[in-house]
């Protein structure tokens, strides 16, 4: 079974972000870019699963500018075989990645595709719904379980309620959260042995997908930042704090 992981080139979740002055998005240069975080556990669970005999071949996708070939190396010094990257200097919206990777499907014919539920610099969540649509094959979101039998896959996902237990026909789409891994550190040897492996590079054109943003962005501003805290001597005075200065009671 190959299993293919899309992964996205973000900013790292330890940097502090900075909007540009002017305000037309965040500032990218000379900042530390990094693997998202839930793309980071799908590639582990994507290899965890070759690794215990399930899968044969795990293959990484990214789309965007050619920087993101580092981000492949890393998920091949996780495990993953092979990577693809579909280049681009367009500001790749959710159903243009979605697009992209229907077409990489129909061109390596996975039987499980396995993404993070979203990207931590735009949180849409809606890649892997999106793709899974457009294949019109099962889909099951926010896992924090997944096993394999056969032509099946069980798939645990917290909900409101507890747990929701998902049992699936091969092909699917899943997409991972935070409890289903924690992600292993890529060892020197790995890291080395990455640069060897197959990298394919296409453009978006070669994949028969217009790209051209949907959407336009108007203006990114900073959150208004929090007034300082204030200590009250009794209940009473709380109360009349938030009654006639915060206005939530």
């Amino acid at each position: 079974m190959k299993i293919l992981v899309p992964i996205k080139r973000v900013v790292d979740y330890n940097v502090k972000i900075r909007v540009k002055a002017d305000q037309s998005g965040v500032e990218l240069a000379n900042i530390k870019m990094a693997m998202n975080p839930f793309d980071e556990i799908a590639v582990e669970e994507a290899v965890r699963l070759k690794e215990a005999g399930t899968a044969t071949e795990v293959v990484a996708f990214s789309a965007g500018v050619a920087q993101c070939q580092e981000t492949l190396r890393t998920a091949m010094a996780i495990g993953a075989d092979r990577g693809i990257l579909a280049e681009t200097d367009v500001d790749l919206q959710p159903l243009a990645v979605a697009k992209l990777l229907k077409a990489v499907v129909d061109k390596e014919q996975p039987r499980l595709v396995i993404l993070g539920k979203q990207a931590i610099d735009d949180d849409s969540n809606q890649t892997g719904q999106m793709l899974a649509a457009l294949l019109g094959w099962p889909q099951a979101t926010f896992a924090s379980k997944v096993e394999v039998s056969g032509d099946s896959v069980r798939v645990t996902r917290e909900i409101d309620g507890g747990l929701e237990t998902l049992a699936l026909p091969l092909p699917a789409v899943i997409t991972t959260d935070l409890r289903l891994n924690e992600p292993r550190y890529a060892t020197l040897p790995n890291i080395m042995k990455a640069k060897k492996k197959p990298l394919e590079t296409l453009k978006p054109a070669d994949l028969g997908v217009d790209v051209t943003p949907r959407l336009t962005t108007l203006k990114v501003v900073e959150p208004a930042k929090r007034s300082a805290g204030v200590l009250v001597a009794d209940v009473a005075q709380l109360v009349e704090k938030l009654k006639n200065e915060a206005k939530v009671i």
